[in-house]
């Protein structure tokens, strides 16, 4: 309302003078008045078009982006080779281990908007061979899916999408820096602190940092943002927003007939899918514009119940 104010009071300020106020000068205002008006216009056109999150945590900035990167990758390397000593990291022509590199390599070209320096990660995506339902995106785009996600929940490509985006999200808005952040600012963890500042023993907390990013518990708000942040990703990749209200419907009801892995850090419920819902309409248009997946995959089949036959 503060506009329509501000034109009326400028308007009085020149018919104040009365008789004195020539009339060219009144239309001189009047064209002024009306570029810049079709400016504001113009301008509220070219803005930003999707969800909007606010800006990035400042208490990441306590944790060097560099250092949090190099501990996630030393952690996913090894996490890799301990899955394929046990003969549980799929194979790269594994049909699943090819739908999550295909629909990651349609949402990879949208993170940079989140992130300048998603430009310089080296995205890599891995199937590990776990009846767990997660997934995660690890700072730096180490993703690493688990077989069950895909399996128990007979997920659709438009619901791996949101997943995906939704994983990456974290990173990309980097919450697992802006967590060890928190730590540092609020329980003054000086061996941390020493590392960052390069006082410490290097590969030794770089250790503990990786094992770090397994564990943290990212907080409601954060969990929100990784929805929206996601829900658009996965509408420029060309995957249907609206998925991503299955998807968490399907994750509450598997964690009714058991304890859902992603769900132990990831709150769900109705205010979830309540948001997601809200914001559908602002990447609706994002979506109906994208161009579409030429291969479309499906979920692997269900395995018999252990005992069955």
């Amino acid at each position: 309302m503060t506009e329509p104010r501000l034109f009326r009071c400028a308007i009085c300020a020149i018919c104040a003078f009365g008789a004195s106020c020539a009339r060219p000068d009144r239309r001189r205002f009047l064209r002024l008045a009306a570029a810049g008006t079709a400016a504001l216009v113009a301008g509220r056109a070219l803005a930003r078009e999707g969800v909007d999150v606010g800006p990035p945590s400042t208490l990441a900035k306590l944790v060097p982006a560099e250092q949090i990167e190099q501990a996630a990758q030393q952690q996913y390397l090894s996490l890799l080779r301990q899955t394929g000593e046990r003969r549980s990291l799929a194979p790269a022509d594994h049909p699943q281990r090819r739908r999550l590199r295909y629909i990651a390599e349609r949402i990879v070209p949208f993170t940079a908007e989140w992130n300048p320096r998603a430009r310089q990660w080296r995205w890599e995506v891995n199937l590990i061979g776990s009846n767990q339902i997660n997934a995660f995106c690890m700072p730096g785009g180490k993703i690493a899916f688990f077989y069950g996600i895909l399996e128990r929940l007979q997920l659709s490509d438009d619901e791996v999408a949101m997943v995906m985006g939704h994983e990456m999200a974290h990173a990309l808005r980097e919450h697992a820096r802006e967590q060890m952040g928190k730590g540092m600012a609020t329980r003054g963890a000086l061996e941390i602190g020493a590392a960052v500042l390069g006082l410490g023993t290097g590969g030794r907390l770089l250790a503990d940092m990786g094992r770090q990013l397994l564990t943290l518990e990212f907080s409601r708000s954060d969990e929100t943002e990784a929805d929206l942040v996601g829900l658009e990703l996965a509408a420029r990749s060309g995957y249907d927003p609206r998925a991503g209200i299955t998807l968490w419907q399907k994750m509450a009801e598997a964690s009714q007939r058991a304890p859902v892995e992603l769900l132990s850090t990831h709150p769900s419920g109705p205010t979830r899918i309540s948001e997601i819902r809200a914001n559908l309409p602002k990447v609706e248009g994002l979506y109906a514009r994208a161009p579409k997946p030429d291969v479309k995959f499906g979920p692997p089949p269900r395995r018999a119940p252990a005992g069955a036959g």
